[in-house]
């Protein structure tokens, strides 16, 4: 049985079969919506009106109200009969993620090694005898004498496509030709070379290659010149797999759905080329000029880009199916590069440990000196690397999407207007932010929750069990539809909307800004999974967080935590601060070094070899370490002396020799 699906505002109609699911109706009438939870009802995003005939699967996220007003969440409700759908409109992204600043390029192309400089890649001007009755070898062999003749290179190999287009080429260029040689992979260094590219004439222009850091929640692209090894241009983007799951759990179960893998490997797909398109179009250069790309990510991410089924990852006994890609031909994933182009993924440690992690350490150094280092990657997943020269042990822990603004009542990721930044005032308990952009508030990102907890923690509005101080005199706390909450900014002075400062809600069509006590629950289970994570890293190897001389964060989040506030979170330890570096997206940084080295892609395999993966779903002592956590900042106190100094000078009389005025 045909229903027709009417869709409103956009005036859009189709006509599907009865039980087709509504969000993939919507997907297929070009109204998509993101679905942050994949597709399992828990997130609310994909919330529409409708008039007409459904099932529906689950009503858990709405009030008997909103299902009474004819509310549903679009991804647990089926089509039963003809249709009318009211989307409402969308949040949309006012910024793209924040990739490294033009003023910092030199400092990027700086930090590339300068040894091994004969680079993957390189262009050889050939000039060939033309064939007559009496030397009539084959234009192949032909080539291959010149290419030993005037080069010196022997036993070069090249594809059905290259071969076919040979003849037409060597004629074109009156039998001068510029060829593109690949040199060798990390698998296999001393394969013969590999002819990617045969052209007519003199073109032995500049060679390009391309750095991939695929992310869980944003894409980035470094566009480097292989011989001259500068960086050229960047890019990035959200990944578009965000809109069928905001974690890599939520995408493993989205894969399993028919078709699912199909379209989670073409979403990331269309990101990457379309932030080629971009830096290409800008510096006028041809994808056919680019022949080399690295790619790192978490093995979930690189799973998908292969189209390689992940689901395996997210069961016990938790095995992806490769840690070690074999490099592939650009043809073959759909990138917009040479065809031939070599796309080289980064090997992967464990389920939860992949290419990104093994790409952030070669970038961070911790495996060539002595300096016992903890190299924390914070982000939906929390992956820590604890060692030095001598021996490396890695572990994950899934923090949730709770920093990158998901599952938060008023969370968005860092964009213009979002909260980055606040301060609260201990006597009055109001609040000073700051945004990004200096724009008025849109809501809060993963640095600003940590900064607004650690400040509502000192200042004793939360407790170190995260609930709310209701005797506080002042409307910013209050009991909202959803329990107790802190208003963080009133609908009059954020950006969605008029509204009142009596503490009414959705006044005028406006909206408070808020962090509820279930946001905060999320927030500690989140940094007491990350800090568990590298307690029981330390306690495996019989050493404490107190031996642990340089600490270092990575990802693109981590280079705007507050040490201070995170430290009183309790999700970065309490050693002197001197101790911690922010090194950016390590990830980008590694795979970039890689692509221009031919011994830092070397390192990144033995990196990869070298770590030990420790497993913590299968160790007790993480739900131990997890549990003492779930506390702010934890529940031994003794373990956070400079939070405990800093609560003490709080508690304090203003004036008094431990007090003073905030």
């Amino acid at each position: 049985m045909s229903c027709t699906v009417s869709i409103h505002p956009s005036g859009r109609t189709i006509a599907v079969a009865r039980g087709t699911s509504l969000h993939d109706a919507l997907a297929a009438a070009g109204e998509g919506l993101a679905l942050p939870c994949g597709d399992q009802g828990r997130c609310g995003r994909c919330l529409v009106r409708i008039e007409g005939d459904v099932k529906r699967r689950s009503t858990a996220r709405l009030s008997a109200e909103q299902v009474a007003q004819g509310w549903a969440l679009a991804c647990q409700t089926t089509v039963e009969g003809d249709l009318r759908v009211i989307v409402p409109s969308q949040e949309e992204l006012l910024a793209r993620p924040e990739v490294i600043a033009g003023a910092e390029k030199a400092a990027v192309t700086a930090q590339a090694c300068e040894h091994a400089a004969e680079p993957w890649v390189r262009a050889l001007r050939l000039t060939i005898d033309a064939p007559t009755l009496e030397d009539n070898t084959t234009d192949w062999e032909r080539l291959q004498r010149e290419f030993a003749r005037q080069h010196g290179v022997r036993g070069v190999v090249a594809s059905l496509r290259v071969l076919r287009r040979l003849a037409a080429t060597l004629r074109a260029g009156d039998w001068t030709v510029t060829a593109v040689l690949a040199r060798g992979t990390w698998l296999e260094p001393d394969a013969p070379p590999r002819l990617l590219d045969l052209r007519p004439g003199d073109a032995t222009g500049p060679s390009y290659g391309v750095a991939i850091d695929i992310g869980t929640t944003s894409v980035v692209v470094y566009l480097a010149d292989l011989a001259s090894r500068a960086l050229v241009d960047q890019a990035a983007a959200y990944n578009g797999q965000i809109a069928c799951g905001e974690d890599v759990i939520s995408r493993i179960i989205y894969a399993r759905r028919n078709g699912g893998l199909e379209r989670l490997r073409s979403l990331v797909v269309e990101t990457i080329n379309a932030l080629l398109d971009e830096v290409f179009a800008r510096q006028g250069i041809a994808a056919e000029d680019v022949y080399w790309a690295t790619v790192a990510g978490n093995p979930t991410m690189i799973h998908l880009f292969l189209g390689l089924d992940p689901q395996f990852i997210g069961l016990e006994p938790y095995i992806p199916t490769v840690n070690h890609p074999v490099p592939v031909r650009a043809e073959e994933l759909g990138l917009r590069l040479n065809p031939e182009a070599v796309v080289d993924c980064h090997p992967g440690v464990g389920a939860y440990v992949g290419a990104d992690i093994a790409a952030g350490v070669l970038r961070s150094g911790m495996h060539e000196g002595e300096v016992l280092t903890l190299f924390i990657d914070v982000g939906t997943n929390g992956e820590i690397v604890l060692g030095n020269s001598d021996w490396l042990m890695a572990c994950a822990c899934s923090a949730g999407p709770a920093f990158e603004g998901a599952g938060v009542a008023s969370g968005m990721r860092a964009a213009p207007g979002a909260i980055e930044e606040v301060w609260i005032d201990r006597r009055t308990a109001e609040p000073t932010l700051r945004t990004i952009g200096d724009t008025p508030p849109k809501g809060i990102c993963g640095s600003g929750m940590i900064s607004l907890l650690g400040e509502l923690f000192v200042t004793g509005v939360v407790d170190k069990g995260g609930r709310l101080n209701r005797d506080l005199d002042t409307p910013r706390v209050r009991l909202g539809d959803d329990g107790p909450e802190y208003v963080l900014a009133w609908a009059g002075d954020s950006n969605d909307g008029s509204g009142s400062q009596d503490g009414g809600r959705d006044r005028n069509n406006g909206r408070d800004i808020v962090l509820t006590e279930a946001d905060i629950q999320n927030l500690i289970r989140a940094k007491g999974a990350i800090y568990a994570g590298f307690s029981v890293l330390t306690e495996s190897v019989g050493l404490t967080l107190d031996d642990v001389e340089r600490i270092v964060i990575g990802g693109a989040f981590g280079k705007y935590i507050d040490v201070e506030k995170a430290v009183a979170i309790g999700l970065l330890p309490d050693v002197p601060w001197e101790r911690f570096e922010y090194l950016g997206n390590t990830s980008i940084q590694g795979a970039y070094r890689a692509l221009l080295c031919r011994e830092c892609r070397a390192a990144v395999t033995g990196i990869g070899n070298k770590m030990t993966y420790l497993e913590l779903s299968a160790d007790n002592r993480f739900m131990e370490q997890f549990t003492s956590a779930l506390f702010l900042p934890h529940t031994d106190l003794a373990s956070f002396p400079s939070v405990k100094r800093e609560l003490a000078r709080l508690a304090a009389p203003p004036g008094s020799e431990e007090g003073g005025d905030t």
